[in-house]
């Protein structure tokens, strides 16, 4: 196969642990041909896994620029130059029946999913499967040094990835982000399997690799501002109508949407609209990029159009679900749940999160801890408690919370 080796070895790529059986893969390839790419792929869709990873900014665009892909599956490593050559064929390799292994997969998910249109088929991400053996969110370094034994170098994690050519550091380092995934992934299956969670994990890889990603829906915008459940009456329309335009801006100029108009500054115009160009160069947070060109004309005709919106138009976010349990109950629970994650070994927010909690009170079907593994480990528990099948107790160490059943 053709490519560009940089170079044949790479020695600044630790080795991994002998105990595993493992060596550093021999050649890493650089992509940046269309022929490069199309001859890469038959090698990665017959593989029964690969590790992947990207390098992308995300800063100064409305969606995060695709900057590098790295690829490990057997013995190679490939790094594809999205600014060279299309990245979409590799919708084969994710589209095909290979186990896809990534770290902290959220954002890469996204992002591959935009380039390439498809998700993998498969997901085994370390950082969530970490979680369930005590080492709660860690890094890829972290993992690395306590499951492997072995310390990556990270000096280039802030460099700037569009730039070209990349520098060997720059290869090195993107390199180490994929080369050692498949020994993790033994090393965690390993763990998980003595634990009797594997299956746990491969559910939560799942429920990572469909969640619903990418930029809201413009009339849903205002949702994700800080405070945007206290607005009442027509500061609701205006914040919907405002944010809308904001969003589609940022989408046309292809800028982050804060850049357009900051958050603050959007929430005070849906508190106190004002009623002119220069009301609107008073508003706390305003920045003069805001103020430029045909802003403010644009800005006063949304919040106008916020003013009258109809009911019917008005697009509310959902209820909180369990909003009405009644706060002791709420905070006792999330103590025993607290406790729970650390005596099992689990990253908390992975157990449960307050408001899966009460959503769960509320009798929500379809409870994050209502479904699953976390119904028999978590739910279960708790409607012992609350139908008064069991009871919480103070330890006699007096320092922990125990269930006794009735």
């Amino acid at each position: 196969m053709q490519g560009s080796v940089i170079p044949e070895k790479i020695d600044a790529l630790p080795a991994p642990s002998t105990a595993l059986g493992q060596t550093v893969p021999t050649m890493v390839l650089y992509i940046d041909t269309p022929a490069d790419l199309a001859a890469l792929i038959p090698d990665l869709a017959a593989a029964d896994r690969y590790g992947i990873d990207t390098e992308f900014h995300g800063e100064r665009s409305y969606y995060p620029r695709l900057a590098l892909v790295q690829i490990a599956w057997a013995d190679q490593i490939a790094l594809v130059d999205p600014l060279a050559v299309d990245v979409a064929p590799l919708a084969e390799v994710l589209a095909g029946p290979g186990l896809c292994i990534m770290h902290a997969a959220s954002q890469d998910l996204s992002i591959l999913e935009r380039a390439c249109g498809v998700l993998p088929t498969r997901l085994f991400d370390t950082q969530v499967a970490a979680g369930f053996i005590g080492l709660g969110t860690p890094s890829l370094l972290n993992l690395c040094e306590r499951l492997l034994g072995l310390r990556l170098q990270k000096g280039d994690q802030l460099a700037d990835w569009t730039r070209r050519p990349l520098g060997d550091s720059q290869r090195e380092y993107a390199a180490s982000d994929v080369a050692h995934l498949l020994d993790l992934h033994d090393a965690l299956i390993d763990r998980l399997t003595q634990r009797d969670r594997l299956q746990w994990a491969i559910d939560e890889c799942e429920a990572l690799r469909v969640r619903t990603r990418g930029r809201p829906e413009p009339e849903q915008a205002w949702w994700k501002l800080k405070g945007s459940r206290s607005l009442r009456g027509k500061a609701r329309g205006v914040a919907q109508c405002v944010a809308a335009w904001r969003e589609r801006t940022a989408q046309e100029l292809d800028r982050p949407p804060r850049q357009v108009l900051p958050d603050l500054a959007l929430l005070s115009i849906a508190q106190r609209p004002p009623k002119d160009a220069h009301g609107i160069s008073q508003v706390r947070g305003m920045e003069r990029r805001a103020l430029s060109g045909d802003f403010p004309a644009q800005i006063l005709d949304a919040i106008a159009q916020g003013e009258v919106i109809s009911k019917g138009d008005l697009v509310l976010p959902d209820d909180e679900p369990g909003e009405g349990v009644p706060g002791p109950v709420a905070t006792l629970l999330t103590t025993w749940l607290a406790q729970l994650a650390d005596e099992s070994g689990i990253e908390p927010a992975l157990l449960a999160t307050r408001s899966d909690l009460r959503a769960l009170l509320a009798g929500v079907a379809d409870a994050r801890l209502a479904v699953g593994w976390r119904k028999d480990f978590v739910a279960e528990p708790i409607r012992k408690l609350m139908s008064g099948e069991a009871s919480v107790a103070i330890a006699p160490s007096g320092d922990k919370l125990v269930l006794r059943e009735s």
